[in-house]
């Protein structure tokens, strides 16, 4: 899948916990971890994409 599409993905999951764009505390460095947790997943797991980036959006924020 696409790095841009899946980091399109995260910044609408975590708006849910920070409301706005401006106030997301992630480095490009954390974008990029994320994206390569996801794509190690997605062939692991039969849930939908969404489903798995939240529980790694969430997984990363409260670590």
């Amino acid at each position: 899948m696409d790095d841009k599409l899946l980091e399109k993905m995260i910044k609408k999951s975590l708006l849910q916990y920070f409301g706005e764009f401006e106030e997301i505390p992630l480095s490009d460095k954390d974008y990029r971890n994320l994206v390569e947790k996801i794509q190690d997943e997605l062939p692991r797991k039969e849930e939908e994409i969404h489903m798995i980036i939240e529980d790694i959006v969430y997984e990363f924020l409260t670590n």
